[in-house]
């Protein structure tokens, strides 16, 4: 068993003028009667596919203010779907309202380093998601250039599955997923050199793409936030093990020692891994915008 545990998710708050659709890990969907998508990131927190039953205080306005700013850096590449950022005081700074859109079923990654599920595939067959790789590469390491590593979505407590470029053309049509792979990289390589001008390694990241009713493809989701990527510590970086990073790895070490099976619900998180865990999500956003939090 995995996700929200025995209790299931909890309960989204009722926000006047808006219908709750639907909860996931750390995202609430509301609807209005133009059929516009309030967009509401909580302070929920997740870790090997489990949502943490303790919040991490101010974490859904650092995510949705972040994404805000990626959006906006990025929009000479592709559209995104923000209508208005005038959203009800009960969810200031952490909501958005946008526009509903036809997702596209898979989740559009790209790797600029060498870790994580795709250091796990490279030792078995030097190569991740059919991108052939040279050898002697280490856990962490810089690749020879920006790939495209595609993944199925998953339902929340599932594991997103990697999947290869003629899987995702299968699924979504060849036309799509070369729009979606050229889109991807190309955000992901403006990303990268921006984050690397700021002392931070953007390793990784994972975009959602959709269609407008119109057919044009959209930035749908979040954007470039620890959530959703790995950021490193440029002057610390050292290919050949665990990078220090600007996300959740707080937590993820604290629940590696803490005795808890990943099968049962959660524990409560203590005090200092929350605040640790606040504070580096509340860094990454001050180095990579300028702005404290």
């Amino acid at each position: 068993m995995s996700g929200f545990g025995l209790a299931g998710p909890p309960p989204a708050p009722s926000i006047p003028g808006w219908t709750h659709l639907r909860t996931g890990k750390v995202r609430d969907l509301y609807t209005n009667e133009k059929q516009e998508i309030l967009l509401v990131a909580s302070d929920r927190v997740s870790a090997y596919d489990w949502v943490m039953p303790t919040l991490i205080p101010g974490k859904g306005a650092v995510l949705t203010q972040l994404s805000l700013f990626w959006f906006e850096l990025l929009e000479d590449i592709v559209p995104n779907h923000i209508i208005s950022t005038e959203v009800p005081s009960i969810v200031s700074d952490r909501a958005v309202i946008v526009q509903p859109l036809e997702m596209f079923e898979i989740e559009c990654v790209a790797r600029g380093y060498l870790t994580g599920s795709g250091w796990n595939e490279y030792q078995n067959n030097h190569a991740v998601c059919g991108n052939i790789l040279p050898g002697g590469l280490l856990d962490g390491s810089k690749l020879p250039h920006s790939i495209f590593t595609p993944a199925t979505k998953a339902a929340v407590g599932d594991h997103d599955i990697n999947i290869d470029f003629a899987t995702s053309a299968a699924s979504i049509g060849h036309a799509a997923a070369e729009e979606l792979k050229d889109l991807t990289i190309a955000l992901y390589d403006v990303a990268a050199e921006f984050s690397k001008e700021r002392g931070i390694i953007l390793a990784d990241t994972k975009f959602e793409f959709g269609q407008s009713p119109s057919g044009e493809i959209v930035l749908g989701d979040e954007a470039l936030t620890p959530d959703s990527s790995r950021f490193w510590e440029l002057s610390a970086w050292a290919p050949g093990g665990v990078q220090p990073s600007f996300d959740k790895q707080f937590l993820r070490d604290y629940l590696v020692t803490s005795g808890w099976d990943r099968h049962s619900p959660p524990p409560e998180l203590p005090e200092e891994i929350v605040e640790k865990t606040a504070r580096r999500y509340e860094e990454a956003f001050f180095r990579l915008t300028g702005s404290a939090f």
